[in-house]
């Protein structure tokens, strides 16, 4: 009987992300590209966001209300005339002593006035004909009672928006309060994906009724590939690779020239039909993990050769469903953070309550698929936490961060990671 080979110790995933941020940062991304603000959502600025102004440019009111001098306004009940209206994006004229400006939220303050009262605590007295009338004050005011000064949010030239900040909405609403018109951003990953298995089969190419024995579709690819669109890449869909060394090698070469990652999933274990592994080691070079998580485990991290010279980087995947879909969640998406200089880390969990029990933990780190229900205010565990169940993937609204041999039990703090998180950029 031939030995079995010696099998390698699994690698926790904190030393995995560790490597693949280090191999990743190695090959970052250095092009840039100026866009306009409307359309740089979710991309990674290149260089650092200044104002060009005070932000407020000018003293202006928080809210609708009156300017007055606190001077003129001894005691509550004071009844004095309104000399002017100031509606938003006008100028007023100078408060003049003894006199109220209606006023209205954003509006500039007018020289002389030094506060604000809220209209809820004013009562308007109506006036002659042509008369803005009087206003009755029902608040004693306090020196810049209800004002927003000059440059109380930003200073002119101040920096806003760090260089290496992935740009969230509320992000390019800064920029532009600023008048960054245009910003400088890392130019977007560029991945080739493939699959391999002649068992393969599309959707649109093969229906259900004509399924040949052995055959399964390719689900793989359809969410690989939204994944990837998801988090911000160029995605170059190179389809199905026959089980062939030398169209393997073929699809590595043609995937290396103007890509920063190659993306694969199965065909990198010993069988005499997995190309992928001999592949990538003819064209370039690779490493066999095994991640201590569950479900995944098996990952190869290396890099193929560019004719021209350099080399692009090569991550396969495991080919059970949910196992893809969770190791590109916790390891290939760390990966493109890191080629945009990212840190190589997952999102930051919520603590939240188990609505279930788990008495029988794996010895790996768990990522259980989980979904909050709102009526228990818990985390709902989905009945099937087999890596081939997809269905739990769309069900599933996160999932649960378990140590490696923690045992739950309903009622207890766990770690959630929402999904929205891990897909999205």
């Amino acid at each position: 009987m031939t030995p079995s080979p010696e099998r390698s110790p699994l690698m926790p995933l904190d030393e995995a992300l560790r490597l693949l941020g280090e191999g990743a940062r190695a090959a970052a991304i250095t092009d840039t590209e100026t866009l306009s603000t409307f359309d740089a959502l979710g991309r990674v600025l290149a260089a650092e966001v200044c104002s060009g102004l005070d932000v407020p440019p000018q003293d202006n009111t928080a809210m609708d209300g009156y300017a007055v001098r606190v001077a003129d306004v001894q005691a509550e009940g004071t009844v004095l005339p309104v000399s002017q209206r100031i509606p938003a994006g006008t100028v007023g004229q100078p408060l003049q002593p003894g006199t109220a400006a209606r006023i209205f939220t954003g509006a500039q303050i007018p020289a002389g006035a030094d506060a604000v009262v809220m209209q809820e605590r004013c009562e308007a007295v109506a006036g002659g004909a042509g008369d803005l009338g009087s206003v009755r004050v029902n608040l004693l005011p306090t020196p810049g009672l209800s004002i927003r000064r000059r440059g109380e949010d930003v200073r002119s030239g101040a920096v806003v928006l760090e260089r290496g900040q992935r740009l969230s909405p509320q992000a390019l609403g800064l920029a532009a309060s600023v008048g960054a018109a245009t910003v400088q951003v890392l130019r977007r990953p560029r991945v080739a994906l493939f699959s391999t298995g002649d068992e393969l089969v599309m959707p649109d190419e093969v229906p259900p009724e004509r399924m040949p024995p052995g055959a399964i579709y390719n689900s793989n690819r359809f969410t690989l590939r939204g994944l990837l669109q998801s988090a911000g890449c160029e995605v170059t869909d190179l389809g199905i690779v026959a089980d062939r060394l030398d169209a393997t090698r073929q699809a590595l070469r043609t995937a290396a020239e103007g890509h920063d990652l190659i993306l694969t999933c199965g065909g990198v274990s010993v069988g005499d039909e997995d190309h992928v592994k001999p592949a990538v080691q003819a064209e370039g070079r690779l490493a066999l993990w095994q991640l201590a998580i569950k479900p995944g485990k098996p990952l190869a991290f290396g890099a193929v050769n560019r004719a021209g010279g350099g080399e692009a980087l090569f991550v396969g995947l495991p080919g059970n469903p949910v196992s893809a879909f969770i190791t590109f969640m916790v390891a290939v998406r760390p990966v493109l953070q890191a080629l945009q200089g990212l840190p190589a880390t997952l999102p930051r969990a919520m603590q939240a309550r188990a609505g279930f029990d788990w008495l029988r933990p794996d010895k790996r780190r768990e990522f259980l698929r989980v979904r909050f229900d709102e009526a228990s205010g818990a985390l709902v565990l989905f009945s099937n936490q087999g890596s081939g169940v997809l269905t739990s993937t769309v069900w599933a609204d996160g999932l649960v961060d378990n140590p490696p041999g923690q045992a739950i039990a309903k009622g207890d703090t766990v770690a959630f990671l929402p999904m929205q998180a891990l897909v999205g950029t």
